[in-house]
């Protein structure tokens, strides 16, 4: 990515620099990781903007579907140019309103947590008269990679315990407005390395077996998730899985011996390995403090524009590239956003030399998990800028706008 110093000045910061042709690099080298007969579907909420969907589902001949849990989510798909058909909508909280707009807009494959989840999807269905394709979410008591998030094997709001699901055989394969269509997994987040990840895969792998044989179905999908990592804030690449492609093939011929003719079709989701090399947060030095020998260097971005899932801890560390005359080989800074609270924190201990007002600083690899994760509304501050590029090419300039929709009363 070219330019970032001449777009900051041009469009102000905090801004986010988005390459598409980062985008459709990862996209590609992610299929060519994988069997050709495996579908993708992309996660949108680590970046749901606008030509970043659209990107996804560009390039043929093998694009990416698209996986939601909301009708925020939907609508931006929609309008990205994906098919009802091409969408899987999940998330433990599918109130009848979402599901029944999305149902009336085409979705018809969703993802259910519980037996109650699976009755709430049907229900709706029968009420608009069609059959809903319904993944069995699947909370597997055990794992097999080393991983920084781990999304199975303890009391979750995520779906089915895998230890309970044969005893719910004849009650899942009967529900009205249903078809018992698959499994749907997400066992990880970011593996550690590809051996963790090629574990993992086939653990899932051979759990979606037993489980096709004790539920007494054949499935059509089944969704073996994710874990594909990358790095996130900080400096690096993503990693290059080599192996993975023959490991997978070589333990769905040994559990499901029809899925290279589609029975089942399998597929595989992801998110920030898809996007995260992709942008770049620009932001600017507002002001630099020392107090009782800590030196404070504020920015114009905190955890309102980057927020780094700041919810669920996990924004530290970040890595600073600085621009022009700023270095990194001075006393450790505590990088600090503008917001009226201690926790606008971006990082702790960052090295960084003769730091003023004014200078342009990069934190790499921003692509996912940006503003739409971050604490967008806190303190009414503007969204930052979000410049989307081809190489050298500008694409569009845009920013998320806080509006407030009365249903009674009026605005003063």
């Amino acid at each position: 990515m070219t330019g970032t110093t001449d777009l900051a000045r041009r469009f102000g910061t905090p801004s986010y620099v988005y390459d598409l042709d980062l985008v459709a690099a990862a996209r590609n080298e992610l299929f060519a990781a994988l069997p050709d007969e495996v579908a993708v579907y992309y996660a949108a909420k680590a970046n749901p903007h606008p030509e970043i969907l659209r990107e996804m589902r560009a390039g043929g001949p093998r694009v990416c579907r698209a996986e939601i849990s909301s009708v925020g989510e939907l609508d931006a798909a929609l309008r990205a140019g994906f098919e009802g058909t091409e969408i899987l909508y999940t998330g433990p909280g599918k109130t009848t309103e979402e599901l029944a707009e999305a149902m009336t807009r085409g979705v018809r494959t969703f993802s259910v947590e519980s037996p109650g989840d699976l009755r709430h999807v049907g229900g709706t269905a029968v009420s608009l008269g069609i059959t809903a394709d319904c993944l069995i979410r699947v909370n597997n008591p055990t794992g097999a990679a080393a991983t920084s998030i781990r999304m199975t094997g303890v009391p979750s709001q995520f779906g089915f315990d895998g230890e309970t699901l044969p005893g719910l055989a004849a009650e899942l394969r009967d529900v009205p407005g249903t078809t018992l269509a698959g499994l749907h997994f997400f066992p990880l987040s970011n593996a550690k390395d590809e051996a963790s990840l090629i574990a993992e895969f086939q653990h899932t792998i051979a759990t979606a077996a037993a489980l096709q044989r004790d539920l007494g179905v054949d499935f059509r999908i089944v969704d073996l998730g994710g874990g594909f990592a990358a790095p996130y804030a900080v400096q690096g690449q993503r990693p290059v899985y080599g192996e993975l492609r023959e490991a997978l093939a070589t333990s769905l011929d040994e559990h499901f011996p029809g899925w290279r003719e589609g029975a089942p079709r399998i597929a595989c989701e992801s998110g920030r390995y898809l996007v995260a090399d992709s942008g770049n947060l620009l932001t600017s030095v507002v002001n630099v403090k020392d107090s009782r020998g800590t030196r404070y260097v504020v920015l114009d971005a905190g955890i309102n524009t980057f927020g780094g899932m700041s919810g669920l801890g996990r924004i530290l560390p970040v890595s600073i590239e600085p621009h022009e005359s700023v270095g990194t080989d001075g006393i450790p800074v505590q990088l600090a956003g503008p917001l009226c609270t201690p926790g606008d924190l971006l990082g702790r201990q960052v090295p960084l030399a003769d730091p003023a007002p004014g200078d342009l600083l990069t934190v790499p690899n921003a692509g996912s998990y940006g503003p739409t994760a971050s604490l967008l509304m806190f303190l009414g501050r503007p969204a930052p800028t979000e410049i989307v590029v081809r190489g050298d090419d500008l694409v569009s300039v845009s920013r998320i706008e806080h509006t407030r929709t009365y249903e009674h009363g009026q605005a003063l």
